[in-house]
């Protein structure tokens, strides 16, 4: 696999990718929906997140609602299922967005990475994270650095004995070694946060 003789070239990244299972990238779809349930998993475990999200999909007859068969929920029945109030307009803010847009996938699938990012973030409650994890998990792209995600800066710290104390400092580190990464830095950092889970 050519992510993994190109990643292998940090030797600190090789022994970590050495002692896990050889990562994939898949498309998941329709986007708006990773959207919810990115939006859904936003501070909580992976544990909680699913149990919120399962209720939420449980409204529905469909495990793939529509766009007008989410906003037509109300507004406490969404509440119901474990959202905060802000999570539920943010839910709501999503959908309407993506009607009022006519945003498709297809269309989506064509943006480039930080066009993407710009058109997302334009969505209450969305920022720079949400939409980079919309472009590793749903829309398997190769080359994302989540320099925010707080994981993928533990994991980085650990590895690469950095200290995270300056953050300014941290960050210009982070970005300097994940560079040699590129054009594979997504499969880098899904290696990281399954070596930090311990998986």
């Amino acid at each position: 696999m050519e992510h993994i003789a190109h990643l292998s070239k940090d030797k600190k990244l090789k022994k970590l990718i050495s002692g896990l299972p050889p990562m994939t990238l898949k498309k998941s779809k329709p986007i708006y929906l990773e959207l919810v349930f990115s939006i859904i998993s936003q501070q909580l475990s992976t544990k909680v997140a699913q149990v919120i999200q399962g209720r939420f999909l449980d409204l529905f007859d469909t495990r793939k609602p529509g766009l007008d068969e989410i906003l037509s929920v109300p507004f406490e029945q969404l509440r119901a299922v474990g959202l905060s109030n802000a999570k539920t307009v943010y839910v709501r803010e999503v959908c309407q967005f993506f009607i009022q847009h006519k945003l498709e996938d297809k269309a989506l699938q064509r943006l480039a990475d930080e066009e993407l990012i710009a058109l997302l973030t334009q969505i209450k409650g969305v920022g720079r994270w949400t939409s980079e994890m919309i472009l590793m998990f749903s829309m398997a792209r190769e080359d994302v650095f989540a320099a925010d995600d707080l994981g993928i800066q533990q994991a980085m710290a650990r590895l690469y004995q950095l200290d995270a104390t300056d953050k300014k400092q941290f960050r210009e580190q982070m970005l300097k070694i994940s560079a040699k990464w590129s054009p594979y830095r997504t499969y880098a950092c899904r290696y990281l946060w399954a070596w930090k889970d311990g998986k």
